[in-house]
């Protein structure tokens, strides 16, 4: 079953006529609770490839490509030029839309000094002014490429847990 397949539906007069029509509500949405969102034992880490989509990487996950929406949930995608990560080539495309000058600073930052001071997503730096002592510049293309890199690790739910996710993905959505 397809995932607006699974929203219900009403009769809606569009035009005032008395001729009504069988809609989708696509006001509906579940968000996936918190809880579960953050429960590490339920999700394998994936870093998405060049040109993965949700569609391939749910075939590839859970042999069908129609449960591409559960990927996109429990990632929280739900914009899929925005939040998922693009493909090298588009991803050069909109860096040199974005920028007059991709090798522009974009900004400075240094390590911080309490705290974890390294690890491999660039949690531990944090913004300075460019006057800093020990400020390293970052460019415009390499402030987008982290974003992209973030954006590249998702979490798939383990298959053991799909069927359990659907059924109250449907409750939810039905109610």
């Amino acid at each position: 079953m397809a995932y607006f397949d699974r929203f219900p539906t009403g009769q809606y007069d569009i035009a005032g006529n008395k001729n009504y029509k069988l809609v989708t509500d696509l006001f509906k949405r579940i968000k996936v609770r918190s809880k579960i969102q953050n429960e590490a034992s339920l999700y394998d880490v994936y870093d998405v490839q060049n040109g993965d989509r949700p569609e391939t990487i749910a075939f590839k996950h859970f042999g069908s490509a129609d449960l591409h929406w559960v990927i996109l949930l429990t990632n929280n995608v739900t914009d899929a030029y925005h939040d998922w990560p693009m493909s090298n080539a588009d991803f050069e495309t909109y860096v040199f839309d974005k920028y007059a000058n991709p090798d522009a600073i974009h900004h400075y930052e240094i390590a911080q000094s309490s705290g974890p001071i390294v690890s491999n997503d660039h949690t531990h730096l944090i913004e300075v002014n460019s006057d800093h002592v020990g400020a390293s510049s970052v460019s415009n293309y390499e402030y987008e490429q982290r974003l992209q890199d973030e954006k590249r690790k998702i979490k798939l739910l383990q298959p053991q847990f799909l069927n359990v996710f659907i059924e109250e993905f449907d409750k939810l959505i039905n109610r």
